[in-house]
């Protein structure tokens, strides 16, 4: 086949006449392309207005939840003497605690040099008591000591073996599990061949620590407990004792004002976030004429106008803070919120009144702020749905892009093939009028 190229022979540059005739064809995909653009940007701008939504109704959540506004916070004068925890709800108070001794769990050990070897401690049966319980063990003829150890903790008898080298000889060592003095442990031998009598207590094992109480007074009165952790001594607090003390530690438990305010402004900080991001998104700026890529999209206008109208809305959940102002939360002309430090501490004095200030189903500010992000974020809410119609749009614009591109090939296809036989056609003409100038010449020549 012989090697063509439109418009070598005619001096037709065909290659570009198809080139701008093609490019003419693509303004519509340009303009789509522009659009897809808008599209996309417009979609990642109502993603993150849905985050910082999400924000606004995890803050709204939590403080529209009245156990909310039951937190306490519990303190200790010596916390590593005697911390303290508080339960849910638990009244605010103060307790003096003396702690004059504390919960040990029983602890035994074999003699010095009673033990002389370790690799056949002998055969018999052993019993394990801890208080009024029991569990029989059968040591086999040729049993280690090491052997007799793993038999007692795989027992799980409420006491755990180990074996503690002294001078080079060894000694068994048990403790209980559990301190308390009704959680003494004792092993019995029976039938015992070889040094395993040696393992009996009473009898040839020695106490190194006795199981005992805890000995404290609370308010100057004096109890017992079987654990250093009493948490059903004082309602509402759980102690934990780490050691005796020299003089009374005072804890209390009260109100966690400091947890209630952090929560209240993490809501004011998710709300100043959207609504901030909502005047840049839909604000045209005169001087630049540049618009926010939701300017006049109706769904962040629509979400702006309620968040607005929610805060300047009045409740009456509560007789004295019937709006936001009245707790500190004063709106701005920007439309962002600002915190009244003094009248939000204030406030906060009275956490029944803010629960139900907040708290109160459906009249509450926390209960309207989380309905309103729910009805948003669900499946058919308004930013769900503008972001859904936005995918929508972007799909339908790749599918007409598509259509036209394999258009505009057909046309570049179409243009090329009348271009070469226009080119072929003038190459031919200019062959013709080569002859007849060449053939004039001739019969001009021979007739002078």
């Amino acid at each position: 086949m012989p090697i063509s190229s439109p418009g070598l022979g005619s001096g037709l540059d065909v290659t570009s006449i198809v080139s701008q005739l093609v490019e003419l064809e693509r303004r519509p995909i340009v303009q789509l392309q522009e659009r897809k653009a808008k599209f996309t940007t417009q979609l990642s701008s109502i993603g993150l207005l849905q985050s910082y939504m999400a924000n606004v109704q995890s803050a709204a959540g939590q403080l529209g939840k009245s156990d909310w506004w039951t937190k306490n916070v519990a303190s200790s004068s010596e916390p590593t003497a005697v911390s303290v925890s508080a339960s849910p709800g638990a009244t605010p108070a103060s307790h003096s605690i003396e702690v004059l001794s504390l919960a040990t769990s029983h602890s035994l050990s074999t003699a010095a040099g009673a033990i002389t070897n370790a690799a056949d401690i002998g055969s018999g049966t052993l019993t394990l008591t801890r208080g009024a319980t029991s569990v029989n063990l059968s040591i086999a003829a040729g049993t280690s000591l090491a052997g007799v150890r793993d038999q007692i903790n795989a027992a799980k008898a409420g006491m755990t073996a180990s074996i503690v080298m002294d001078a080079g000889s060894p000694r068994l060592v048990l403790t209980g599990t559990d301190t308390g003095a009704a959680n003494a442990i004792g092993i019995a031998v029976g039938g015992a061949s070889g040094q395993l009598a040696a393992l009996a207590y009473p009898g040839s094992m020695g106490q190194d620590r006795a199981a005992a109480d805890a000995v404290l007074k609370i308010n100057g009165l004096q109890i017992t407990s079987a654990s250093n952790k009493l948490s059903s001594v004082v309602e509402g607090m759980t102690l934990t004792l780490s050691k005796v003390t020299t003089a009374p530690v005072q804890v209390s438990i009260g109100n966690d004002i400091a947890g209630m305010r952090k929560g209240v402004t993490d809501f004011v900080s998710a709300f100043n976030e959207i609504a901030k991001y909502l005047a840049s998104q839909t604000r045209f700026d005169d001087a630049t004429k540049a618009a926010g890529a939701l300017q006049g999209d109706r769904s962040a206008v629509g979400l702006q106008n309620r968040l607005r109208a929610l805060v300047q809305q009045s409740s009456s959940a509560s007789t004295r803070l019937d709006r936001l102002g009245d707790i500190g939360l004063e709106l701005q002309r920007d439309g962002t919120l600002k915190v009244d430090n003094a009248k939000l501490d204030a406030t906060l004095a009275d956490p029944a009144e803010m629960s139900r200030a907040f708290a109160t189903l459906q009249s509450g500010f926390g209960q309207r702020f989380k309905l309103l992000a729910d009805s948003v974020l669900g499946n058919d809410g308004l930013l769900t749905t503008r972001s859904n119609g936005l995918r929508d749009a972007i799909a339908r614009n790749d599918k007409d892009q598509q259509r036209l591109l394999e258009r505009i090939g057909r046309v570049q296809e179409r243009l090329t093939r009348q271009y070469a036989a226009l080119d072929t056609s003038i190459n031919r003409l200019n062959g013709l009028d080569s002859y007849v100038k060449q053939q004039i010449t001739n019969w001009n020549r021979d007739n002078r």
